[in-house]
């Protein structure tokens, strides 16, 4: 049985490190279809590209949750106008977050999902849920707990940026990883 689980774990990681989605990978962020047209769809913020610090640092005691050098630093996923697929990009920190909830069986964390100010209040609300439960999902997939991950959503509600313009609503749909003391 310990075998076969980590077997499954291995497979779920490598395949997350793929540059072609699997099904796990699809199963993990259904698409909304009822959104709107993908022409109308914007690029989120990018970033710098996906770093290989690792999870414990060298030779310094710290919490590698607060070392801006490692990628456990980084705490938002940037999704497109209407869904709640989670992004090539943001795939190396999300399971940088799995494997330190695994590594830390004691540690818990919730996932905060965000929409932009475009579409009802309702529609918003239940929009960062399936952002959040995508990230929960994948996380599941590559090791932590359920247990360890709450969701939940704030739709429009807790905006990162205040602007009325694509930048801005770019930079709101989004989940965001929050662990105690943060």
């Amino acid at each position: 049985m310990k075998r076969y689980l980590i077997a499954v774990i291995t497979t779920a990681f490598l395949a997350a490190c793929s540059s072609t989605p699997t099904k796990e990978q699809d199963a993990a962020a259904v698409e909304d279809r009822g959104g709107a047209a993908a022409s109308q769809q914007q690029q989120p913020p990018r970033t710098t590209g996906p770093t290989t610090t690792p999870l414990e640092p060298k030779g310094v005691s710290g919490n590698p949750l607060k070392d801006p050098a490692n990628i456990l630093s980084k705490r938002s996923v940037y999704f497109e106008l209407d869904s709640n697929i989670v992004k090539e990009e943001f795939k190396p920190m999300v399971s940088a977050h799995a494997r330190y909830l695994q590594q830390n069986r004691g540690v818990k964390m919730t996932v905060q999902g965000h929409a932009d100010e475009r579409g009802s209040r309702e529609y918003n609300l239940a929009l960062g849920q399936r952002r959040a439960d995508a990230v929960k999902q994948m996380m599941q997939l590559l090791g932590a707990q359920s247990e360890q991950v709450e969701t939940i959503s704030f739709g429009e509600e807790k905006p990162k940026a205040t602007g009325h313009d694509e930048k801005s609503w770019a930079e709101n749909r989004r989940a965001d990883l929050v662990y105690p003391n943060d």
